[in-house]
């Protein structure tokens, strides 16, 4: 009886999760599998400004799924891996519009699965998005891919920890501010890891396997790794 309660409670979890009302067109999907011990949350890229509808077939969003894959694979399917779409492509200034949207599937996440620690990991803007939430309850890891890097990101909590990966060729968003964030955050006491992808692209094509691997360990880690005992 106590078995099956729990398979109910979690799979009423996952309904909570994914269900597709609620966000005003953002949206999340992924993997729960029926006793996640932790969450991770992908975010997208996007940019700087623009109202136009983020679709589930974006360029930006697509470019999250083999990081999914890479990361159930890697926690032998102990993790929620869920994948943020957002109401509208850009930052929008003031607006911060995925940083909205980002506060509305944690908050998702909360309700659905309490208690459980969580990982942020997200590319270019999704990047910015994740180092803006490095300060939220229950989360404990922060990766930025390629990151929009501005003047606002957070400080994490105390004991969370932050993984900043960009490569070396890329045009889009500038790896010495990368480099230079990961100074910054390590002179404050975060844990910080820095990993430079020589020869590395925006999109995180060029030596995929690389960006894939240095994700799915350091969340894996980060979440199922011996100091948790959540």
């Amino acid at each position: 009886m106590n078995e099956w309660h729990t398979v109910q409670q979690q799979t009423a979890a996952a309904a909570a999760l994914l269900r597709r009302d609620g966000g005003d067109g953002a949206e999340l999907r992924g993997h729960v599998p029926a006793e996640p011990r932790g969450v991770v949350l992908l975010l997208h890229g996007g940019a700087e400004s623009g109202r136009s509808v983020v679709t589930w077939w974006t360029l930006a969003v697509l470019r999250m799924v083999p990081f999914a894959l890479a990361i159930t694979r890697r926690s032998e399917d102990q993790l929620a891996v869920l994948r943020l779409k957002y109401r509208v492509r850009g930052w929008n200034g003031r607006r911060q519009d995925p940083v909205l949207d980002a506060r509305w599937a944690l908050d998702r996440i909360r309700r659905a699965l309490p208690g459980r620690p969580v990982a942020l990991v997200g590319h270019s803007m999704g990047g910015r998005v994740a180092l803006h939430l490095g300060s939220e309850p229950d989360v404990v890891a922060v990766a930025a891919l390629a990151p929009w890097v501005e003047s606002d990101p957070r400080r994490p909590r105390s004991g969370t920890r932050v993984l900043l990966v960009h490569g070396s060729n890329d045009r889009v968003t500038d790896p010495r501010r990368t480099g230079i964030l990961a100074k910054r955050l390590e002179e404050i006491g975060v844990d910080v890891r820095h990993v430079s992808v020589e020869g590395g692209d925006h999109p995180m094509l060029r030596k995929a396997a690389q960006w894939h691997d240095a994700v799915a360990d350091f969340v894996t880690d980060a979440l199922l790794g011996p100091a948790r005992t959540s």
